[in-house]
């Protein structure tokens, strides 16, 4: 009898403890198969600190601010409630450069792509609190949403700032920037779009700036690395770096009107 109470009583403190246990924030945007099942992803989910006003940002204006993700094209000109080029952002990050690009650049769309809840919370703030209405996100795998929702030759640009650098040598296979993502993000701009990558890991840029190269409908604007445009704002975590004298490597490459646009090797 002793033992079968000592029992019950380890039972209904294990329960208690569970309904103590703190609750993650649910998943805000899903997809019928988990976002990145079909392909090795780039990012790694993992429990990020959000904070009460980022949560609130996702419960208030969320619905009002993001698309679903969906497996079929949208209408980016009825998402936005007005025709414009549209800029895609992959992994906006808290979004202190989305925002500042798009209240410099009014006439365009911008539409953030971002996996992160605090993300999306953050500049679902920056939003709301800067009035800005030319600003659309979808948290969800890039990959999935260029692949299932953006139309062929429908970008008029591309900013892929700071990604994950993955420096393990063995984790380098999870880098965004591969051949394979390329040639499909290639075939989601028009013809003049604009691809604008920033990073401030040297291994990574020279990966980058030869992947970019090697994809003929491509074509590069500069020497090898681009100055930064006025358009890209220096971020904090970018200043702090810089002062402590670490690089940062910008590539700008723009979509030729056809791949068979590039120019022919010169005869030996």
């Amino acid at each position: 009898m002793v033992k079968s109470r000592f029992t019950k009583s380890l039972a209904a403190r294990h329960f208690i403890s569970i309904l103590n246990l703190p609750k993650s924030p649910p998943p805000i945007v899903t997809a019928q198969t988990p976002s990145g099942s079909t392909h090795i992803r780039s990012f790694v989910h993992r429990r990020a600190h959000i904070t009460p006003s980022q949560e609130q940002a996702i419960a208030e204006w969320l619905p009002r601010w993001s698309i679903r993700y969906q497996d079929k094209p949208i209408d980016l000109a009825a998402a936005f409630g007005r025709p414009a080029p549209v800029i895609l952002e992959i992994g906006f990050g808290m979004g202190e450069t989305t925002q500042k690009i798009a209240q410099a650049r009014p006439g365009d769309n911008f539409l953030g792509v971002e996996v992160f809840n605090a993300g999306v919370g953050a500049l679902l703030k920056r939003i709301h609190e800067n009035g800005l209405d030319n600003i659309r996100i979808i948290q969800h795998d890039a990959v999935e949403v260029l692949r299932d929702m953006i139309a062929p030759g429908s970008l008029a640009g591309v900013h892929i700032y700071f990604p994950d650098p993955w420096p393990k040598k063995r984790h380098h296979k999870r880098r965004l920037i591969q051949p394979p993502f390329i040639e499909l993000l290639c075939s989601r701009m028009a013809p003049g779009a604009y691809l604008h990558c920033a990073t401030d890991w040297e291994h990574y840029a020279q990966q980058m700036l030869e992947v970019l190269s090697a994809e003929p409908s491509l074509q590069n604007t500069c020497e090898g690395f681009a100055p930064r445009p006025d358009y890209r704002p220096l971020t904090k975590f970018e200043n702090r770096g810089l002062r402590l004298g670490h690089g940062v490597w910008d590539l700008i490459f723009t979509r030729r009107a056809t791949p068979d646009a590039a120019p022919a090797p010169e005869a030996t």
